[in-house]
């Protein structure tokens, strides 16, 4: 009986299929997570409303404007100023038309800092937005 030798090649492949599945299942914990973070984390307190309505989620571009109480201006997370204010929508426009603004005002926000983002807004041709409020009966933003 003849006995082969044969020598056992290492195989020095990396088997991927593990690690393929830990970044689909943190692909789906981002895209779930991330609509929920882009909602702005600036502390205002909102106007209680009677008559308000939860919006739908707009398929569309999203621009969250928020007014502070000490008038200063928020685009979603970062402070800006009204002519920075009209620069960024104005090129957020141009890449989308149909863009939604939705705008936060501190209950205690001079109404003159409100009106003139609302100008802003107007002058550039945003027409679609809404006003955050609380409603009374429920407590939820709006």
């Amino acid at each position: 009986m003849k006995r082969e030798s044969r020598r056992q090649r290492l195989v020095a492949e990396i088997n991927i299929t593990p690690f393929t599945d830990v970044i689909l299942v943190l692909l789906v914990i981002f895209m779930i997570a991330t609509p929920l973070i882009s909602q702005t984390n600036i502390k205002v307190k909102l106007p209680d409303a009677k008559s308000g309505q939860p919006i739908e989620a707009p398929k569309k571009t999203q621009v969250y404007v928020t007014v502070a109480k000490d008038g200063s201006i928020y685009l979603d997370k970062d402070q800006i100023t009204k002519k920075g204010l009209r620069a960024k929508i104005d090129t957020m426009r141009r890449g989308d038309p149909d863009i939604y603004a939705i705008i936060h005002a501190d209950r205690m926000a001079p109404f003159k800092d409100v009106v003139s983002v609302l100008d802003v807004l107007n002058e550039l041709g945003i027409n679609k937005l809404s006003i955050g409020a609380i409603d009374e009966g429920r407590g939820d933003r709006q």
